[in-house]
């Protein structure tokens, strides 16, 4: 048995409502815990000294996500996908049973589809969409 396990994946996200509405609504993630307001001593853990956030856990399946919503310190960063040959977190693949019919869900809460992306593989199709903050997502259809 491994001594380590994956607790959760954070996301930074401008707008924490929105982002939450889209991985809820969008997405069918579940609501597992919010807390209104973290500040010190977690600041130092964090790296931004003096910063206060808004924290909500969501959660799909076995794997929960963790939205980061800062009060007082800018958010930072493109709000775009990144290159998937760039270093560190690339995407978030789910999958689901009509890849359609989610990504019209996805532009409907306020992310992005990519349609170049979309390929028609043997293990089904399989396209690429963006969350509102620019974070990866594949979709990948399962078998029926």
């Amino acid at each position: 048995m491994s001594s380590v396990a994956i607790r959760h994946i954070g996301l930074c996200v401008a707008d924490i409502d929105a982002s939450s509405r889209f991985y809820r609504e969008g997405l069918g993630f579940e609501p597992l815990m919010e807390i209104s307001e973290i500040g010190a001593p977690f600041d130092a853990l964090i790296e931004q000294p003096g910063a206060t956030l808004r924290v909500q856990q969501l959660r799909c399946g076995d794997v929960t996500i963790e939205l980061l919503g800062f009060k007082d310190v800018a958010v930072t960063g493109a709000g775009e996908r990144g290159a998937m040959n760039a270093r560190g977190f690339t995407h978030l693949t789910l999958v689901v049973y009509d890849v359609d019919a989610v990504a019209a869900r996805i532009v409907d809460h306020g992310g992005n589809v990519h349609p170049e992306t979309r390929v028609d593989s043997d293990f089904g199709p399989l396209v690429f969409c963006t969350d509102p903050d620019g974070v990866r997502i594949e979709l990948m259809q399962g078998r029926s």
